[in-house]
């Protein structure tokens, strides 16, 4: 599932390739993709004739702002991609939405899994109030509210794995599975450690581990473990230099004891005994 640095890498690619080219139509293959609006051809019809004035990233959402004060928005879950294409490219099976641009360039969305969603929110309506997920969104890492006493208030309450804590996107926007593990391992923490016992001096090496992971995965152009690809169809990199993730059974990097993989609430965790305590 993209996380943070993979919406991001998209984000950069589609401001590099996308902006200001007049959108000429588009075609919907998957009806439900579109969660708003009802009617896929009002979201045709909105979108035709407009451009693109920037990319932002929210968390993992993608929003488009428009020329004409509108936003397309894409949340791209579990294995949604975003890929320029020209528009005489063969269809992928699992194409779902395509947006046409002059000189025949194209946005194309593939989706396997089907559960990616794409918005477009006309001028004068609150984004927030159409992508109802935005509002509950916590700060995201790169912000400066994300402080050590923000991040200590938010998990001191909490009775639960520091690790399932970090999943929830009110405690921090845009964080997922890979990351969690990897900051958790630099932060020298364990996953199943309860929010409750983590101490200050954790917390403030947990700050600056999260943005270092984060940082580190945007500069290697985030992570490809199944589905991820940036908008010009290439992979992610950060999957050679990871710490834990995905590693479970080789040794550790740093103290060559084995990597080890547990469960918790349903999820993965990746973790060596030996540096997390």
């Amino acid at each position: 599932m993209p996380e943070l640095p993979e919406v991001e890498t998209v984000r950069r690619g589609l401001n590099q390739l996308t902006l200001n080219r007049k959108i000429t139509g588009g075609d919907v293959l998957l009806h439900r993709t579109i969660a708003h609006p009802f009617s896929v051809g009002d979201f045709l019809n909105g979108i035709t004739g407009d451009s693109i004035s920037a990319w932002h990233r929210r968390g993992k959402y993608l929003l488009a702002s428009t020329t004409s004060a509108a936003w397309l928005g894409v949340h791209l879950r579990m294995t949604g991609q975003l890929l320029w294409l020209n528009q005489d490219e063969p269809l992928h099976k699992h194409t779902r939405v395509r947006i046409f641009f002059e000189d025949q360039q194209e946005l194309r969305f593939v989706d396997q899994r089907t559960f990616g969603q794409m918005w477009w929110v006309s001028s004068g309506i609150a984004v927030e109030s159409v992508i109802t997920g935005l509002a509950k969104l916590a700060v995201d890492p790169f912000s400066p509210e994300f402080t050590v006493e923000y991040l200590a208030n938010k998990l001191h309450n909490r009775r639960r794995p520091i690790k399932t804590a970090l999943l929830d996107q009110s405690v921090v926007a845009g964080l997922g599975n890979i990351y969690a593990d990897e900051a958790l391992f630099k932060s020298g923490v364990l996953p199943e450690t309860l929010c409750t016992e983590v101490q200050l001096k954790q917390i403030e090496l947990l700050r600056t581990a999260i943005i270092q992971v984060l940082e580190t995965s945007i500069e290697a152009g985030g992570t490809t473990f199944s589905n991820f690809l940036n908008v010009k169809g290439v992979n992610g990199n950060y999957g050679g230099v990871a710490w834990v993730y995905n590693r479970a059974g080789e040794p550790c990097k740093v103290c060559g004891d084995v990597i080890q993989r547990i469960k918790l609430g349903g999820r993965s965790s990746h973790f060596c005994r030996q540096c997390q305590v």
